[in-house]
């Protein structure tokens, strides 16, 4: 998703989330917070296992590609004729196929028709101000179908709904068949800068040259999948795509002095370089600074000149979800090789950019993709692709093997440090999309915070490796108060539909990092939650997980029970708000006299119900029934008569067994225990999400001492609890949660200190040595039992 834009509010209206916090006894003061999730996740079956892993029948389908591209620069309308082969591996029959057309998003008439509320501006700019127009008129972009054929050319039947299209299969597509065909389109390229969007161009009215980002630009397969059919959502720009694995061949035909980039691998650039550019590409292979493949000066000269002719660019791609690319006679090229020595990959690290970029990205851009599929590489699977580049185009976007991001200096090459850092995160942030989700294929239609909110916490783990001082908005745990904050209103689940989320930054993208993190710093420490985090990673690699192929992974690699949390954090809209409500303090008493404590009792009454239930009278009516103790009357003991009434035994008289005293301690045990002061701290949960209690006890001499409690003290009571701790020597403060790791909303409640301290809220307790006797012969030593009493042995 688009970083840069993320930081604004969307104001989309409310609708409830499609997997809520359901719970058994919501209104009991236990037990509701630490449920399992059974009653929320899918079944598992033999497609998802309940181990969180791919099932030994899991499936998902592939769609190649072969597409012929013709960008008129001069009519801004991209031509495309394409071939696809849809293999059909689900154990399904299939009647129709389903194909996304993402760019009648930017159509006024065929786009989803997605509106939100909206209000008179109190300013608004004159290209805005028009008046309003009923009914709508075309304005002329979106997809135009020129030709939908099977593979010998013949017409196939097809309905265009908004921005999904379906096709009539000729017949009944049946497991492990494949169905080729063929489409034949073009569209009016969108000024991107003007109309919003991912995809379109930019202009340069400085040097009159345009630079196309191709994105969403071809018609292309929704996933069919085993947990919910056809993903045929509408788009609306801001749930985004899921898509079908597949391999690419793609020609673009483009002006003879552009440069073009794109997912894949470049298949003929011996042919579209000039002899000195492949020299450099071939020399770039084993650097290790990033080498201008295309040069600043060659970028401005082109930007002079404007061919007329033509070239063709050749890429393949093998095993992805999507292709992009772009196109412009502007762009420096720079690159590097990065190793991936796991699985011994030589990855070209890459990046396009215009002179406007030139002093940011010549320096930072490659090096940064380099950076980030290392650090990713480590932290969930070795990158498997040929190429990572990062283009700048003003954006902030990615597709496989390839990003669009922003980073321009001013006319006179200098930079801001927010500029500075924001390129860098953002680099980061969109090459690593490569992992999640291009790579790790989760649904972003449905779920935005599997794509977005996952991948942020892992590019705050790769801007922590970049700079320990990296100034990461996302991710740590103090970050995410002032939205934890908002009024219940105002907040939803992490599980909601993308298209549903009101604040869509927070809840989508940092929400769900600062939860990760959370678990692998505070709740499950590094060690267990990296080795459950990869282990997701390699499971999901090229397939298509749903949020509970997450949870279940992650508890089943770690040996950790984490229903609790992503109840809380993830179905609910609680937030932290943990106080230390009271903290009493109590001294030893050694002069008291430990007191003997008498044990009084009266013999048991017969053990017999309270009444006749439906089963002994129906037993007792039932003359087929014979009990043993009937057939065998030496089971008739003291006890049997007893709980007849024919054995009569005093069940009023008082017995005592005499306790002897606890012992005083020595001289020695006194002294020892002399500064012994006890401390207990009453807790209460106010913000409804149950967290780890964690403690820095100051003591007056200036030393300090932690403790962690984990989240499950909470267990018998989700709203209070308390903690005794015994110390040897005085605290002046106890702090909870010192270093901010639990996203506590409320911290002035999170302090005690000793002048809080008031006659009311101290304490004295006695101390004792244990008599052993005591202990050993425990309360019921030496009782009499009602056969003793009635003088019986049998």
């Amino acid at each position: 998703m688009k970083k840069v834009l993320s930081i604004f509010v969307f104001l989309y209206a409310f609708v409830s989330t499609s997997a809520q916090n359901h719970q058994n006894n919501p209104g009991s003061n236990h037990g509701n917070k630490f449920e399992q999730l059974g009653t929320i996740l899918p079944t598992p079956n033999s497609y998802r296992t309940a181990s969180g892993a791919p099932g030994h029948e899991y499936w998902q389908q592939r769609a190649d590609y072969e597409i012929n591209a013709y960008l008129d620069e001069e009519k801004l309308n991209l031509k495309g004729s394409e071939t696809i082969t849809y293999y059909n591996n689900s154990p399904d029959e299939l009647e129709y196929l389903w194909l996304q057309l993402d760019e009648n998003d930017t159509s006024n008439t065929k786009d989803a028709g997605y509106q939100s509320s909206s209000t008179l501006a109190k300013q608004i700019s004159s290209d805005r101000l028009k008046a309003t127009e009923l009914p709508v008129k075309d304005n002329g972009f979106g997809i135009n179908l020129e030709k939908v054929t099977d593979a010998n050319g013949n017409a196939l039947s097809y309905v265009v709904n908004k921005t999904m299209m379906r096709i009539d299969l000729p017949k009944k597509l049946k497991k492990g068949e494949t169905f080729k065909f063929k489409i034949d389109w073009n569209y009016n390229i969108p000024d991107r800068m003007k109309q919003g969007g991912r995809g379109g161009y930019e202009f340069f009215p400085e040097d009159g040259n345009h630079l196309f980002t191709m994105t969403q630009w071809y018609p292309r397969l929704c996933v069919y999948s085993d947990n919910q059919g056809w993903q045929n959502h509408q788009f609306t720009g801001r749930g985004e795509f899921t898509l079908t694995f597949g391999n690419f061949k793609v020609k673009m035909n483009v002006p003879a002095d552009h440069i073009v980039a794109s997912t894949g691998s470049g298949k003929n650039f011996s042919e579209v370089l000039t002899a000195e550019q492949f020299a450099r590409w071939q020399k770039a292979q084993n650097t290790k600074e990033p080498i201008e493949i295309v040069t600043l000066d060659e970028a401005k000269k082109a930007e002079k000149s404007k061919s007329k002719n033509r070239k063709t660019w050749t890429f393949e791609a093998e095993n992805v979800r999507d292709f992009a690319w772009t196109s412009s006679r502007k762009f420096i090229w720079d690159a590097m090789p990065q190793l991936i020595e796991e699985n011994n990959n030589k990855v070209m690290c890459m990046s396009l950019y215009p002179k406007e970029a030139y002093n940011l990205y010549r320096k930072y851009s490659t090096k940064a993709v380099a950076h980030t599929i290392k650090t990713y590489s480590e932290f969930t699977i070795p990158y498997p692709y040929p190429v990572a580049q990062s283009i700048e185009a003003s954006n902030g976007m990615e597709y496989p093997m390839i990003c669009f991001n922003y980073g321009r200096t001013e006319k006179d090459g200098t930079y801001s440090e927010g500029i500075k850092n924001g390129m860098i995160g953002v680099i980061i942030h969109e090459v690593g999309h490569n992992f999640f989700p291009m790579i790790i294929n989760s649904d972003e239609r449905q779920w935005s915070w599997m794509d977005e909110g996952l991948n942020t916490f892992v590019e705050y783990l790769t801007e922590e490796l970049w700079d320990n001082k990296f100034p990461s908005r996302r991710g740590p745990a103090h970050t995410i108060v002032n939205y934890m904050k908002l009024p219940k209103d105002q907040l939803e689940p992490i599980m909601t539909n993308s298209e549903n989320i009101i604040h869509f930054g927070p809840n989508a993208y940092a929400k769900p990092a600062t939860g990760l993190n959370i678990l692998r710093e505070t709740i499950m420490g590094r060690e267990l939650f990296d080795k459950a985090f990869k282990t997701y990673s390699k499971r999901w690699a090229f397939r298509h997980p749903e949020p509970a192929d997450l949870f279940r992974t992650m508890e089943d690699a770690s040996g950790e029970d984490l229903d609790w949390f992503w109840r809380g954090w993830f179905y609910s809209t609680d937030a932290v708000d943990i106080a230390i409500d009271k903290v009493t303090v109590a001294t030893p008493d050694f002069d008291g006299k430990p007191q003997a404590r008498d044990f009084k009792y009266k013999v048991d009454e017969p053990e017999v119900n309270d009444f006749e239930d439906i089963s002994k009278i129906r037993n007792k009516e039932d003359k087929k029934i014979t009990f043993k103790t009937d057939e065998d009357q030496s089971l008739r003991d003291f006890y049997w008569r007893y709980a007849r009434g024919l054995e009569k035994v005093d069940t009023q008289k008082e017995y005592t067994i005499k306790g002897d005293a606890p012992k005083n301690l020595d001289t020695k045990e006194r002294e020892s225990l002399k500064n012994i002061t006890g401390y207990q701290i009453d807790f209460s949960n106010k913000g409804g999400m149950v967290m780890p209690l964690i403690l820095e006890f100051t003591f007056e001499d200036g030393t300090k001492l932690n403790d962690k409690i984990p989240a499950q003290i909470w267990r018998s009571d989700e709203k209070k609890v308390s903690k005794t701790y015994y110390f040897d020597k005085k605290l002046k403060s106890i702090q909870l949660d010192p270093m901010l790791e639990t996203a506590d909303i409320d911290t002035t409640n999170n302090l005690w200190t000793a002048d809080k301290v008031t006659p009311e809220s101290t304490s004295k307790f006695q101390v004792f040595k244990q008599n052993q006797e005591n202990r050993r012969r425990g309360a019921a030593a030496g009782m009499v039992n009602p056969m003793q009493a009635a003088g019986k042995k049998n």
